[in-house]
């Protein structure tokens, strides 16, 4: 990875955003989103705004991955924040899934929260819920055969958290 930044999503992103977040939706593997989510359900999904934001990890114009931050609940919840990430298949493993979880990290802290939770990190998503430790994120419980994997059946999905 030469130059990579994150950066605030612009709708003038989500061209080059689409064809990943169609492919991670697609595949099943890693979302409980219905894997025929159409484009414009998914943009309105994944483009945040106040208080949410949308977060895009760049090298030059390509855009490599995002991170989709937004209050975990409303009114009294509102306070955690969740967040959503998904990387380029090009992109895995060089990085850019840790520089989104630590900006989003960054961000939410900054924007007032008080902590960050996942509500459903499928447990066979091995890459991902290791990166989460990584960065202090905690296993508060796991929820059995909550999410049907395309080959694997049915697997947990995790609730993690950590505090900002």
């Amino acid at each position: 990875m030469s130059q990579v930044i994150v950066r605030p999503a612009t709708d003038a992103d989500w061209p080059a955003l689409w064809p990943i977040v169609e492919a991670v939706v697609r595949t099943g593997e890693t979302y409980a989103y219905p894997r025929d989510l159409t484009e414009a359900a998914a943009r309105t999904i994944w483009m945040q705004t106040a208080p949410g934001m949308t977060l895009v990890a760049v090298e030059g114009d390509h855009v490599l991955g995002s991170a989709r931050i937004t209050p975990n609940q409303r009114g009294g919840g509102a306070h955690v924040a969740n967040g959503s990430f998904m990387v380029g298949a090009a992109a895995r493993g060089l990085g850019v899934g840790r520089l989104l979880g630590e900006t989003a990290l960054d961000w939410a802290r900054n924007a007032g929260f008080r902590a960050m939770q996942f509500n459903a990190v499928v447990e066979t998503n091995t890459t991902a819920v290791a990166l989460w430790k990584s960065l202090g994120f905690g296993i508060l419980a796991t929820v059995p055969e909550a999410f049907d994997h395309p080959t694997l059946g049915f697997v947990g999905l995790h609730i993690m958290h950590r505090q900002l």
